[in-house]
């Protein structure tokens, strides 16, 4: 077992960089592709093979009656239809994860808002994807000055707006159980918690 870190220093993780013997892409997707690193850690050389991401963001959408917009949209792995937030991946070229963001929310639920921050980041599976997550919070929100045309699962989403409360209560249940969504969803009501923002007030937000 490594080094237990520094007693009361801030809780953080730690970039590490080991040296890479070999990389190789073993399987190469439509989506994103599964490699396999060969590196030195310790005294030997370990070899892990993890689906390398393009990454991707998430946008928790807050209405002029502070209710937060839900997504219900099936995944095939899991055979659910899943409560989401907007979202999509950063496979765009060069686009920044803030445009990116905009552009998600509008084309899966046709809005716009005027304005945004960053409201956490999160590795989803770091035993086995490089994947990292942008979740902005957007606020002042309007229609969209087009309507997208949705196909394949998107052409099934479901639109719902609801209480944070609520959000919350479902994710504490288990009936909401899409990852981004229930980190996004506590990480908005512990910002409400610290900042003793009452129910049904939305936090001031940046433009």
């Amino acid at each position: 077992m490594g080094e237990l870190s520094t007693v009361g220093a801030p809780l953080a993780d730690e970039p590490f960089e080991p040296a890479i013997a070999s990389s190789d892409t073993v399987f190469d997707g439509a989506v994103w592709d599964i490699r396999r690193e060969r590196f030195a850690f310790g005294d030997g050389e370990l070899v892990r093979e993890f689906v390398a991401h393009t990454g991707a963001v998430a946008v928790l959408a807050i209405d002029d009656n502070d209710r937060m917009l839900a997504i219900r949209q099936y995944r095939h792995p899991i055979r659910e239809r899943n409560w989401e937030l907007p979202a999509g991946l950063l496979d765009v070229p060069g686009e920044d994860p803030l445009e990116a963001a905009k552009r998600e929310l509008a084309e899966e639920a046709d809005l716009t808002a005027a304005h945004w921050e960053p409201l956490i980041q999160l590795h989803t599976t770091p035993g086995g994807s490089d994947e990292i997550i942008y979740v902005y919070r957007a606020t002042g929100l309007a229609a969209a000055p087009e309507v997208f045309a949705r196909d394949g699962e998107e052409a099934d989403i479901v639109t719902r707006w609801v209480a944070v409360n609520d959000a919350v209560d479902a994710v504490l249940a288990g009936r909401a159980r899409n990852g981004i969504f229930m980190a996004a969803v506590l990480a908005e009501y512990a910002r409400r918690t610290r900042t003793g923002t009452p129910s049904g007030v939305t936090p001031q937000a940046r433009d």
